[in-house]
């Protein structure tokens, strides 16, 4: 008879579950004890690291990927890097190591409590089996979970489970295959056609949701039969668009005085893959004006719920824009709405450089595969303008704004897809969140590029506390050695703090990022 380990051992080959994202202790040992040579092991060395690995290798596959964490401190330390992977939509299957069944009543060093409610409402799923045999149907389940409700699915395991006998041979009790239907009503599909013909000036907003490569390609031509101009929704974690393409008009404001001044003049919206309307923070007033129609297409149901449509569909984005197509008249009238970045200002002798150049330099030379992952809060607007995302997965970034993430999921992305050139673009103290993560990038011979603005300041906060009116309560970092600590994880590092400088690292750099095979870290000494 197998035991639990061996049993769930073939559950995680039957659903290609076999590269492993972990920062294991004592409990992981039982499954971890001669792991079979076809699975890969991937060590961080932070829960945060190791979920921002995982969570990056998610989207870039579309697939769960497999964490395994240490019992309470290993989930605990995991909680917001699991609260960004539910928001970003990633997939994942989240084994949690638990203390021996035997004498968890006597709550002996490391029992987990209630390690089911550690992580709040951010799993999509947790299970915390009966019996020790229930296990490889529950991490089974977990797949399924984490997949439908795109996010993590957490099974806490015992560490005594594993070597339990299974159960003798026979049907897990979870569905092998599931398939789900994606076709919108062809009811609501005329409608909607019969909104957007008798329309005077509709408009599109897209979203993260409609960022794969079959959205892309019936949005497109949806755009261009409607002759309108196409809004990204504002904090988009991914890019719903092509955004060199003539119509994309920009990013949405996200404040609701801009999101009404932009979207002026247009009666019927059709928002695409996004929510009814992104904000930040507060302002009062309406979203858009009360005559507009809003009709909203999602792949979630709890988007549709909370968005104020008047009519909303959920079903494949792709699939709802390919049946909308021949029913859509050719409309005439100006299809440039593109507005081009004015060139960053010339520098002055002894004056350093500012975001604006870092990103200008890249936009002229990186290779429109690239995939560009953003944590700069201060420059994130000037990014998105300089940068535009050209083919799908072109920009990726947190979608609730946790800092920690573009770092490890920028390496799990480069091991997921590693024909693409992939670049990390991240605030000096947004770094710090998930340094260590220049460890696994060393150790397993990810080639990412990471580039280090170094303002030596937490800009976005003083900014925030100007417009406030107040003075910074908090200090500035400046004196934070960023070239030694990436090269104490034996990663290359490279300080530029001029023009000259970043052109010629780049020049030697960006055409065979693609092909590197080891970490480059730039620190680039940046204006606050």
């Amino acid at each position: 008879m197998k035991t639990v380990r061996e049993a769930t051992i073939d559950v995680l080959r039957h659903r290609a579950l076999m590269t492993i994202f972990s920062n294991p202790g004592s409990t992981e040992i039982p499954f971890l004890k001669d792991l079979p040579d076809d699975f890969t092991f991937v060590l961080g060395l932070h829960e945060g690291s190791v979920v921002g690995m995982a969570t990056g290798w998610a989207i870039a596959r579309d697939t769960p990927a497999l964490v395994l964490l240490h019992t309470t401190a290993g989930l605990g330390n995991a909680v917001g890097a699991l609260a960004t992977a539910r928001v970003n939509r990633a997939p994942l299957v989240v084994i949690v190591g638990q203390q021996d069944r035997h004498h968890l009543a006597l709550e002996p060093f490391l029992a987990g409590h209630r390690l089911e409610l550690l992580a709040g409402d951010y799993p999509v799923w947790v299970s915390e089996p009966t019996r020790a045999a229930d296990v490889p149907g529950a991490v089974s389940r977990a797949y399924h979970e984490a997949r439908s409700g795109r996010g993590p699915a957490i099974v806490i395991v015992p560490m005594d489970d594993w070597n339990a006998d299974a159960d003798a041979p026979g049907p897990l009790a979870t569905s092998d295959r599931i398939f789900t239907a994606v076709d919108a009503p062809a009811a609501a599909i005329t409608e909607i056609a019969a909104l957007l013909n008798n329309a005077q000036s509709p408009a599109l907003i897209v979203g993260a949701g409609s960022n794969d490569e079959a959205t892309w390609n019936v949005i497109v031509p949806l755009a261009e039969r409607l002759a309108c101009p196409v809004w990204q929704e504002a904090f988009g974690a991914r890019a719903g668009f092509p955004q060199n393409h003539p119509q994309f008009a920009g990013h949405l404001p996200s404040g609701r005085s801009g999101l009404l001044s932009s979207l002026a003049g247009h009666d019927v919206l059709l928002a695409i893959g996004a929510p009814v309307f992104r904000q930040y923070g507060f302002e009062p007033g309406p979203l858009f004006a009360d005559s507009t129609k809003v009709v909203l297409v999602t792949q979630f149901a709890e988007e549709a719920h909370h968005s104020p449509a008047n009519l909303a569909i959920v079903a494949s984005l792709a699939s709802v824009c390919a049946a909308l197509l021949p029913l859509l008249q050719h409309r005439e009238g100006s299809t440039n709405f593109y507005n081009p970045p004015p060139d960053p200002p010339l520098i002055e002798d002894g004056q350093p450089l500012t975001p604006s150049h870092v990103f200008a330099a890249l936009a002229s030379r990186l290779d429109p595969k690239t995939v560009v992952l953003e944590e700069s809060p201060s420059s994130r607007s000037d990014l998105q303008t300089r940068l535009p995302a050209r083919q799908p997965m072109g920009f990726v970034s947190a979608a609730m704004g946790g800092l920690g993430f573009a770092l490890p999921a920028s390496i799990g992305m480069k091991m997921a897809l590693p024909e693409r050139p992939i670049v990390a673009l991240l605030g000096d103290g947004s770094s710090l969140y998930s340094i260590q993560a220049l460890w696994s990038a060393s150790n397993y011979a990810v080639g990412i590029l990471a580039v280090i603005l170094k303002n030596g300041g937490y800009a976005i906060m003083d900014r925030l506390a100007l417009q406030a009116g107040s003075k910074s309560a908090w200090p500035s970092f400046n004196y934070i050695d960023f070239p030694s600590i990436a090269s104490g994880f034996s990663c290359e590092v490279v300080s530029v703090q001029t023009g000259e400088q970043l052109s010629r690292v780049l020049d030697s750099t960006l055409p065979d990022l693609a092909r590197r095979t080891t970490p480059l870290v730039l620190v680039v000494d940046v204006a606050r």
